[in-house]
């Protein structure tokens, strides 16, 4: 697989080289563009040397005196020949171009011309990193779909000890070889994702819902298409951006959820129920808004369709994903929520912890699966889970059509 590295400018852009040399120990073809900041901590002829190719340090070059355009498409070039982009180190700077789609050098305007993958390993002063104008283009660039690494904690440059140092090459590189490794091993599926809550009415004006953002179905559907597949993706009322290269369903309520669901249930091969839908509704809703008055009010509520259950009456030979999110107990009630629903795999997490779950950006999950395998997957991205889930999700398959 042929990567391009992007190297921006900050201390630990030397360890970069190193990076080079453990992409290309794993097979990979690497070309590095640096930014003009990241040539005043390393060489050019440094990167040159390690992968015998020019390194890219410019969007123009000097021609008989004159300043010309490189090439006229290089950087289209570049993105066409390249399957996946790493930028390490990725400075506070880099982030935010990228974030906002600000393009003044190679690096930036080949991002822009990029449809592959993207790992992105931050480096930067602790305050830096915490700026909530740093953690903003952090989000807005996993709900992109792209793999932001979290950065290491420990002493940096600048004296200050807290995070923020370069992830270590060796980590990096086992991101990169594991993204590329799994990249088209869903192609030819068509997975059917939910995602997001859902809003069951009260009046014309108020509703029903919970505190799902939508981002582990979001994630889910962003990785799913990034292995090739073809995604639909059946969405409640979120605050994001749409996945690249996913069919988006819009819906508002548990009704219209099931309906989008059934619709395109013949279609799916593979089945993520990750939405958050409501478990009840108001059994009859008024035409009016509901005037406010000192009296109480009571609202009779009605149990919404279970779209899970039904699915996994329907479901024949499909793999069958269902989501938990608990409070207590948490495999016994993924357990339960297996065997009642009959899913093959049933993604839990507990929904108390702020740093994680309902809203969060990352994510820490049990899978509890039909063969009887219960799995821990670590804290990391929601992105990164997504990716996970899936590895697990292929060779539970391949396990239950082995075992028929």
């Amino acid at each position: 697989m042929n990567v391009v590295l992007g190297v921006g400018g900050g201390i630990a852009a030397y360890k970069a080289a190193e990076l080079v040399r453990l992409l290309q120990e794993r097979g990979f073809s690497v070309q590095v563009v640096m930014t003009l900041a990241a040539q005043e901590f390393v060489r050019p002829l440094t990167f040159a040397a390690l992968t015998g190719k020019k390194v890219i340090t410019e969007l123009f070059a000097s021609e008989g005196g004159e300043q010309v355009l490189a090439s006229a498409v290089e950087h289209i070039r570049v993105a066409e020949e390249h399957e996946m982009m790493v930028v390490a180190p990725a400075t506070a700077d880099l982030l935010a171009r990228f974030a906002h789609g600000l393009a003044n050098d190679f690096l930036t305007t080949l991002y822009l011309a990029f449809t592959g993958p993207v790992v992105l390993a931050p480096a930067m002063n602790t305050h830096m990193w915490l700026h909530p104008a740093t953690q903003a283009n952090v989000r807005l660039l996993r709900e992109r779909g792209h793999t932001v690494m979290e950065p290491e904690e420990g002493p940096l440059a600048c004296g200050m000890t807290g995070p923020g140092r370069l992830p270590e090459p060796q980590r990096i590189a086992a991101v990169v070889h594991a993204l590329a490794g799994k990249q088209r091993d869903l192609e030819g599926e068509t997975v059917l994702v939910t995602a997001g809550p859902t809003e069951e009415p009260i009046d014309p004006v108020r509703f029903i819902s919970n505190r799902s953002s939508g981002k582990m179905g979001y994630a889910l559907a962003q990785a799913a298409a990034a292995r090739g597949a073809r995604v639909i993706l059946v969405s409640g009322p979120v605050n994001l951006i749409e996945p690249y290269g996913v069919r988006v369903v819009r819906v508002r309520t548990a009704l219209e959820m099931r309906k989008a669901v059934l619709e395109h249930l013949e279609e799916a091969t593979i089945i993520v129920k990750a939405a958050a839908v409501a478990d009840y509704h108001v059994a009859r809703v008024p035409e009016h808004k509901i005037k406010k008055t000192a009296m109480r009010l009571s609202l009779e509520l009605e149990p919404t369709p279970d779209i899970l259950a039904e699915v996994g009456q329907k479901k024949g030979d499909r793999l069958l994903i269902g989501f938990a999110a608990e409070t207590e107990n948490l495999v016994a009630e993924a357990r339960r929520k297996l065997e009642s629903k009959n899913c093959d795999m049933v993604v839990a997490n507990l929904v108390g912890p702020e740093e994680t779950g309902f809203g969060a950006d990352e994510n820490e999950v049990t899978l509890v699966m039909r063969t009887g395998e219960v799995v821990r997957l670590p804290r990391a991205s929601k992105l990164e889970v997504a990716g996970a889930i899936f590895d697990h999700a292929v060779r539970l398959r391949l396990a239950l059509h082995a075992a028929q």
